[in-house]
């Protein structure tokens, strides 16, 4: 029976390599295909039940050893909304079974995988070159908080991106501590003030005594006792744009400290103030006449303290006058716009120019807008740039991971399916990050694959010339009885 043995070993062994081969053969066709995983084979003897002296060798048997936790190079594409996962775990993708458009019907079934040349369709979804849906959760461009809980086909379309209202505007400033003014002279303490006087309408805030408006008549005084502040586009609820222009006048003066030696400060006559107060308004219609609204008051006293630093509105925040610009409703009871300051973003220092320095003037309030671009941030939102110039995250890619990776059951395009072996899919990146505007590539080595075929091919070869030598065996058996 040892010649017969013979021969279905090397059988056996045959059927071994030629699967082998068939799995390298795999490999190298899909050397180039986006997110494949080789295929190694591993083999495995089977030893017949004999007695302990009597054991041979036996048959062998060959099986399939899956990758797909060995990552391949990842390639740049400049396609923003391909991605490629650095690290651990797959994307997770499901398949269209009938339909089109806002009708398109999915199979409901969460498939994984590593091929990640996502681009859109005509219907705003996004599908792989294999033909498979990416999956996540989408995200509240309000709030910004994930919407639901279980991975679901995105879709996204360039549906206009709504206007805002202004609500709020970041300012941030150093007021110099003397005006410069047009009426502010060298050497006469108080004529860089905001006064009163001469004024047909007492422009100083209502909390002051005044009424907060400065008419038409009054603009050249006016304009003459105060300093510009900036300006910054505003927005009402349909996202029509109007320019607000600030400025700051000057009403009291801090009285000096005096010193030890009185006559050597002699202290200002008539101010007992111990903190610098300021006016800040807004202007309505630069062009007024007459009795006609051209600034109007914030209608708050704003204070600095000795140090410079803001110490009324002790919040920092200055409610704008409700008011109307260009026929365009700003600011209402209903819609106030604040200006922030944050504590400390407004400071009174010496500035020998004598006007404000506006670091920053910023708004939250934009216009309506569409969908100009997509990309993958590195924790894999779907990053929307709207040509309004907002940028706001869409959805957040759903990855999954899983404690054996090489226990999943492959499917055609490079996908996969969880098995009982692999457990359950964890949801979330965990170590790793998603890098925009890349593909995973095969992971196959040309070179390696082409090493284990000449071994494979020597293999087999060396298998055939096992049954040519027992069938020599044989043959000299049989001419035995002539």
């Amino acid at each position: 029976m040892g010649v017969f043995s013979a021969l279905t070993t090397a059988v056996s062994g045959m059927q071994a390599q030629s699967y082998a081969l068939e799995n390298i053969s795999g490999n190298i066709a899909n050397s180039r295909t986006a997110g494949f995983k080789r295929v190694d084979t591993t083999f495995s003897d089977l030893v017949p039940d004999s007695a302990l002296n009597r054991q041979i060798s036996g048959s062998v048997a060959a099986y399939s050893q899956s990758t797909n936790s060995i990552q391949g190079d990842l390639t740049a594409t400049r396609i923003d909304t391909n991605a490629a996962i650095n690290g651990d775990g797959f994307f997770v993708v499901d398949q269209r079974t009938t339909g089109l458009g806002s009708n398109t019907q999915f199979a409901n079934t969460n498939l994984y995988t590593r091929r990640g040349d996502f681009d859109f369709d005509a219907n705003g979804y996004l599908v792989n070159g294999a033909g498979y849906y990416l999956k996540g959760l989408k995200i509240d461009t309000v709030t910004g908080q994930l919407i639901g809980t279980q991975p679901e086909v995105l879709r996204i379309t360039k549906e206009q991106f709504p206007a805002k209202a202004t609500t709020s505007i970041e300012y941030r400033a150093n007021i110099p501590a003397v005006p410069g003014t047009n009426n502010a002279t060298a050497g006469t303490p108080g004529s860089e003030l905001l006064s009163p006087t001469g004024f047909t309408s007492n422009p100083l805030s209502t909390t002051e005594g005044g009424t907060g408006v400065v008419i038409g008549s009054d603009l050249t005084r006016f304009l003459s006792q105060t300093i510009p502040g900036g300006s910054v586009t505003v927005y009402d609820a349909l996202g029509k744009a109007t320019s607000v222009e600030l400025r700051w006048g000057k009403t009291v003066n801090a009285a000096p400290a005096v010193a030890a030696d009185p006559a050597a400060i002699p202290p200002v006559v008539g101010s007992a103030a111990t903190v610098d107060t300021w006016n800040l308004f807004v202007a309505e219609n630069t062009g007024a006449t007459g009795a006609v609204p051209a600034y109007r008051n914030a209608n708050t006293s704003i204070t600095f303290g000795s140090t410079g630093q803001l110490e009324t509105p002790a919040n920092g925040n200055i409610l704008l006058p409700e008011m109307t610009i260009g026929g365009t409703l700003i600011s209402s009871a209903a819609n106030p716009i604040n200006l922030t300051t944050g504590g400390n973003g407004v400071t009174q220092n010496g500035d020998v120019s004598g006007q404000i320095d506006a670091r920053s003037i910023r708004q939250d309030g934009y216009t309506a807008g569409t969908l100009d671009r997509t990309s993958v941030s590195a924790t894999g939102q779907v990053i929307g740039t709207f040509s309004n110039g907002q940028v706001v995250a869409l959805a957040q890619l759903s990855v999954a991971r899983f404690n054996a990776d090489n226990a999943l059951k492959r499917l055609d395009g490079g996908a996969f399916e969880e098995t009982i072996e692999s457990g359950a899919p964890i949801i979330g990146l965990g170590t790793s990050q998603l890098i925009g505007g890349n593909v995973e590539q095969s992971n196959t080595d040309i070179a390696d694959e082409f090493s284990k075929m000449i071994v494979t091919q020597q293999a087999y070869s060396a298998n055939t010339k096992v049954i040519t030598t027992a069938q020599e065996m044989l043959r000299d058996v049989f001419s035995i009885i002539r």
